[in-house]
């Protein structure tokens, strides 16, 4: 279970869910232990994001890094779907070049990035895969219901539910559980997309978010049900898509996590608080490899490049 990389360059274009700036991403395979770097290369000189929880800035409707080394705060909005795909693949190392302040949303899911990154092929390289395995229990809270906890578990275990006042979750799912593989997260999340409340798209849109949002990269919810033609991808795809988030936002710590996620109505900025609990707590983790044994997470082997 060695680190891995992209095997080769890619590009992909699109526009921000929130700015509705048009952006140009590459994606470039990266050495050993570079971890996950955004950089933004429209300003000069290109300033680096190296991905840990302590960048995280901004958590309203979506996790945004920030870099204030220069005296002001340059920004990369919604990296949560595409940190997702990398957590789904197994990618331990890349730099992401960005045009712009927001990461492309694509459809609202990570299935496009999941394709990205199977079309650049995985290079397998030369050292194991480091692993936070979870040896005690963590939890936060917010002053609105939520809470999110690690607990030990021998894997990747995510167990969500959502608790919105609104007809269209009436016949949906409000709990799910994910056993984390890739196989799995491929099957059962990426294809679940972001989802929205017309009601409050005037008072987003005021504080300038929600600016690229429409039916083509979103689910949108007026006072009746789905707006989309074609409805749900599925009929649990609410709770789906908050795992997939969920499962972006942890990756934000570095590494695969080997512990189990409980969470009830938790979002971007709780996500963030819990990892920034455990890194409070050394006592309740230690980062593991997995050099001789199998691992226990398991990762898609799909055009694996040696």
């Amino acid at each position: 279970m060695n680190q891995r990389t992209l095997a080769n360059p890619i590009k992909a274009k699109g526009i921000g869910l929130h700015t509705g700036h048009e952006s140009i991403m590459t994606l470039r395979p990266a050495p050993v232990d570079t971890g996950i770097v955004f950089r933004r290369i429209d300003v000069e000189p290109v300033v680096e994001f190296k991905v840990t929880p302590e960048i995280v800035g901004e958590t309203t409707l979506c996790t945004t890094i920030v870099n204030e080394e220069r005296g002001e705060r340059i920004k990369i909005a919604t990296i949560e779907h595409l940190m997702s795909a990398l957590a789904g693949v197994g990618i331990d190392n890349l730099y992401i070049d960005i045009t712009s302040d927001e990461v492309p949303i694509m459809d609202g899911s990570s299935s496009h990035f999941i394709f990205l990154l199977q079309s650049a092929g995985i290079q397998i390289q030369d050292k194991p895969k480091a692993f936070i395995r979870i040896l005690e229990n963590v939890r936060v809270e917010n002053d609105k219901g939520g809470w999110a906890e690690f607990h030990p578990y021998n894997g990747f275990r995510l167990n969500f539910s959502i608790d919105f006042d609104h007809p269209a979750f009436n016949a949906t799912a409000e709990k799910m559980t994910l056993e984390f593989s890739s196989t799995s997260y491929f099957k059962e999340v990426s294809r679940a997309r972001t989802f929205g409340f017309m009601k409050d798209m005037e008072m987003l849109r005021q504080k300038n978010l929600a600016l690229g949002a429409s039916l083509d990269n979103a689910i949108g919810l007026d006072e009746k049900g789905v707006m989309n033609a074609g409805g749900l991808r599925n009929k649990d795809e609410f709770v789906r898509h908050k795992i997939l988030d969920a499962v972006g936002d942890l990756y934000m710590i570095g590494h695969p996590i080997i512990g189990e996620f409980t969470a009830h109505k938790s979002g971007h900025a709780l996500n963030n608080q819990l990892l920034r609990a455990l890194q409070a707590h050394p006592e309740a983790f230690e980062i593991v490899t997995f050099d001789k044994a199998p691992a226990p997470i398991q990762y898609g082997s799909s055009k694996i490049v040696s």
